[in-house]
């Protein structure tokens, strides 16, 4: 009774971090670019009394054996980089990528990647995102420039006022051998790892890296009435595993009892 109490206490646990990510989930709906995360989990060790295969006293074999389950324990909360909807700004410096890759900004001296397209200019023409990083490779647009058009390969040309355009450069996009392995720091933002491995520097539509679409957003890829099903299905579990230890705690004192 007492391994049953401690198993469904982990069962609770395993519920509540199931709660926590799906809230997050929830609470990013409107995030640009958001990925929504999943809680994985996987069984703790078994407490074997007997051996499956075991021989017996009388010579046969017990077929099955008896391995009592100790509990649940968290594996990881995965990443889903799941393509999420467009949303059509036409805004001149809101780009969507269609497909895989990421675009790589410069925050604080580091190299960072995101999927989140809602760029900026600074004070210096630079395009950045809303926190400031610099879009890698660097450029920095005129104070003379009426328009700006990026095309699917990523190429940024800035138009003046007589008409004459000028190309900036080409906009790379990244990639690497495992996305769910990116660390994320939040911001919208996410360091390799290990895990992840490095990134892999791509031209928008070739050899399997998405392509840049101008004038649009990529929104969260959250599905509200999945995670609200979830979020219900984790609510009965965690009710399931909590009258677990009140039947185990009755049935200590239903033992306790039977001396009086």
């Amino acid at each position: 009774m007492l391994r049953g109490m401690w198993s469904a206490a982990s069962g609770m646990a395993a519920q509540q971090m199931t709660i926590d990510v799906i809230a997050n989930n929830l609470a990013n709906v409107n995030t640009t670019s958001f990925k929504k995360s999943r809680a994985e989990f996987q069984d703790l060790m078994y407490q074997t009394i007997s051996q499956s295969g075991a021989e017996t006293s009388g010579g046969s074999q017990i077929p099955t054996g008896i391995q009592i389950g100790m509990g649940t324990m968290p594996l990881g909360v995965h990443k889903v980089f799941m393509q999420g909807d467009f949303q059509e700004t036409k805004n001149e410096l809101d780009m969507v990528i269609e497909g895989k890759g990421f675009f790589k900004v410069l925050s604080n001296d580091e190299e960072l990647y995101t999927r989140a397209g809602n760029f900026k200019l600074d004070a210096d023409g630079n395009i950045c995102t809303a926190n400031g990083d610099k879009l890698q490779p660097e450029m920095a647009v005129t104070a003379d420039t009426v328009n700006i058009t990026i095309d699917g390969a990523g190429t940024v040309t800035v138009f003046n006022s007589s008409g004459e355009g000028t190309s900036l450069g080409e906009i790379e996009l990244y990639t690497f051998p495992n996305t769910a392995g990116l660390f994320s720091i939040g911001h919208n933002l996410y360091r390799s790892t290990d895990a992840s491995g490095e990134a892999i520097s791509g031209t928008p539509g070739s050899d399997g890296v998405g392509t840049i679409l101008q004038g649009f957003l990529e929104m969260s890829n959250v599905d509200v009435v999945k995670e609200m099903v979830s979020m219900i299905a984790a609510q009965r579990a965690y009710e399931i595993n909590s009258k677990a230890i009140q039947t185990a705690d009755s049935m200590l004192q239903i033992a306790n009892n039977i001396k009086r």
